[in-house]
């Protein structure tokens, strides 16, 4: 049961994360095309001045995986 708590954490951190880029994208005037956010993601996640949670580290990795095939 403590794999599915996991589990329902991590859904919701990558919707956040997705959520957030989406609409930053959409107030910038952006589509919000799957590759784009992917690599919108992927350049946040290389930024090493932030920290992030492993949780959110782990959220990003799986939604750069799960939009842009990686």
């Amino acid at each position: 049961m403590g794999n599915q708590t996991k589990d329902d954490a991590l859904y919701q951190e990558m919707c956040r994360v997705v959520g957030k880029v989406v609409l930053e994208m959409r107030d910038l005037g952006q589509e919000p095309k799957h590759i784009v956010i992917a690599g919108v993601v992927r350049t946040s996640l290389a930024n090493q001045k932030i920290k992030r949670t492993e949780l959110t580290r782990e959220a990003m990795e799986r939604v750069i995986t799960a939009l842009a095939g990686q």
